[in-house]
Formats: C-alpha cells, sequence, structure tokens
C-alpha cells in the first residue's frame, strides 16, 4: 500500500522548520520500502495582517506584526492559516517538521494524520519513518532484536 510523507524544509535535506514557517512541504511517496520525492506543494499563506481577510484586519492590532497573534487562534485571522496547510497535505500519512504547534496537532488527529516532531537530515527521517510504518504494516515487531 502507498502512502505520502509531507515534510517541512528550506531545502530538502533537512527538517529544519516548525509547521507554521514553512512555506512549501516535501511530499514523498512511499511504495514498501521505495521512497521518491512525489513533489513540492507550495502553502500560499501569507503571513502578517495585510495578507488576513479584512475582517480579520479590523479585529487585529499592533501586536499581530510582533508576533502578538502566534498561532493561538485568537485575533489576526484566527486559525485560518493553520487550516489551510493541514488542508494542503491532509492526503499524507504524516507529517515531519522540526515543531507542530498545538492548534496544527489537533487538526492532524482529527484527520488521523501522524505527527513527527524532529530535527534531523530528511534521508535519516524518512528511512526511520518508513520503517516503522512498514513494521506496523506488515504486523512486525517494532521491538529491538538483542543483535541491534
Amino acid at each position: 500500500m502507498a502512502y505520502l510523507i509531507a515534510i517541512g524544509s528550506s531545502n530538502g535535506e533537512n527538517v529544519d522548520l516548525k509547521f507554521g514557517e514553512t512555506k512549501q512541504f516535501f511530499i514523498y511517496r512511499v511504495e514498501d520500502k521505495n521512497v521518491e520525492l512525489a513533489e513540492i506543494r507550495k502553502a500560499e499563506s501569507a503571513t502578517g495582517p495585510s495578507a488576513k481577510a479584512p475582517e480579520a484586519q479590523r479585529n487585529c492590532n499592533s501586536s499581530c506584526n510582533n508576533g502578538g497573534c502566534s498561532g493561538n487562534g485568537h485575533g489576526c485571522g484566527g486559525g485560518g492559516e493553520v487550516l489551510e496547510k493541514v488542508a494542503l497535505i491532509e492526503d499524507c500519512r504524516c507529517v515531519v517538521c522540526k515543531k507542530v504547534g498545538f492548534q496544527a496537532q489537533k487538526q492532524f488527529e482529527k484527520k488521523a494524520i501522524s505527527v513527527f516532531d524532529i530535527e534531523v537530515a530528511v534521508s535519516e527521517a524518512l528511512e526511520k519513518i518508513t520503517s516503522y510504518y512498514y513494521k506496523i504494516d506488515h504486523r512486525q515487531s517494532l521491538r529491538l532484536k538483542e543483535s541491534e
């Protein structure tokens, strides 16, 4: 069974971005143990109150430009950007970022998408995650063998 993994990375080499600061997701297609880059999906949202809807701008104050909203779902349009990014990768089995905030984690949980907060090389993340899912999909033990 094939599945997709979304990775937040600035360069495609390292998992180095928080979910909220990710402007693009590297989407990898996995089938058994074969992994390939399928596409790069751009997150279209811009940040700051000028990019928000007019009603969000009215509810916004100057603290938004200084990180005052910080994704907590209040003011500056709420969690709309989080919902847009989650929808962008909702066909993926998991998302891998340096850090995924509480609001985004809740949205992924509703869609049964796993979240991995790690900061490593993309190749290492893919190796470990695909190994994990391979064992789950083939009903193998997740315990380490004594020789490992």
